[in-house]
């Protein structure tokens, strides 16, 4: 079966490009598995065949790799240091022209967040954020912009009165000024070429699932997409120890400066 794996992960790459070497594997592994056990399929082999045959069963794969845990101000503390102290700082040196991009953004929460804490420093029609996902399914949620009230919970009420509608007992949709400020793309953070000159790069709770070797690249490459003084803010699980080797100065916690 570790053989079948490894020609099943030679596929998937062939047919996503996703690589699944650079995901720690027995996470990994064990989640492919219970999907292959959920629709009956006899294994790897037969599973693959069938994902190059049924458009519904491949986004669904695409999907169910990617770990799509989302929420609007995950970790309000943090974003408290976003808005007293790194947005002023921003501001102050840039003014409107400042280029955020939201790497790993799942369904949008996050560069929607973004884009609604910097709207009380620079007018949206001048908010401009990159927001990148491997995952077709949760971009095209993003773009609906279409989230429960769960998702909401941790949000400032300002925001929810000021950028969304109810829809429905428990559903909740996002303005049409806000949706204008974030520009959606798929990108894949091992093989795609990186936005440029960015102030702030965003890439939080994703890094976690790869592999040592995996991050080493992608903070390298997060480090030259960084304009000078740019910003690399993190997960709060993802405190880069070794963060001088790649050229950064810790600002604050989970704030690195290039």
């Amino acid at each position: 079966m570790a053989d079948d794996y490894e020609s099943f992960k030679v596929k998937v790459l062939g047919l996503t490009k996703i690589d699944l070497n650079a995901y720690k594997e027995r996470q990994m592994k064990r989640r492919i598995d219970s999907l292959i056990a959920k629709h009956n399929y006899k294994g790897y082999d037969t599973y693959v065949e069938q994902l190059k045959k049924d458009k519904e069963l491949f986004e669904e794969f695409v999907n169910f790799l990617t770990i799509n845990v989302s929420e609007f101000y995950r970790n309000p503390e943090q974003w408290k240091i976003l808005e007293t102290i790194v947005f002023p700082e921003l501001v102050k040196k840039y003014g409107n022209n400042i280029k955020i991009w939201s790497a790993a953004c799942s369904t949008g929460d996050e560069p929607y967040s973004l884009a609604m804490l910097l709207s009380k420093f620079i007018p949206t029609n001048r908010i401009k954020i990159i927001a990148t996902d491997i995952d077709n399914q949760v971009l095209d949620k993003a773009r609906l912009g279409l989230y429960n009230q769960k998702s909401l919970a941790s949000l400032p009420k300002e925001f929810v009165d000021k950028y969304f509608t109810k829809v429905g007992a428990s559903n909740y949709q996002i303005s049409d000024e806000i949706k204008r400020c974030v520009e959606f793309k798929k990108h894949n953070l091992l093989t795609d070429q990186y936005p440029t000159g960015c102030n702030m790069i965003v890439c939080r709770n994703v890094l976690i699932y790869f592999t040592e070797e995996a991050k080493d690249e992608i903070y390298r490459k997060f480090y030259n997409a960084l304009a000078n003084d740019g910003i690399l803010f993190v997960g709060s699980t993802e405190q880069i120890i070794q963060y001088r080797q790649y050229g950064y100065e810790s600002d604050r916690s989970f704030f690195y400066r290039k």
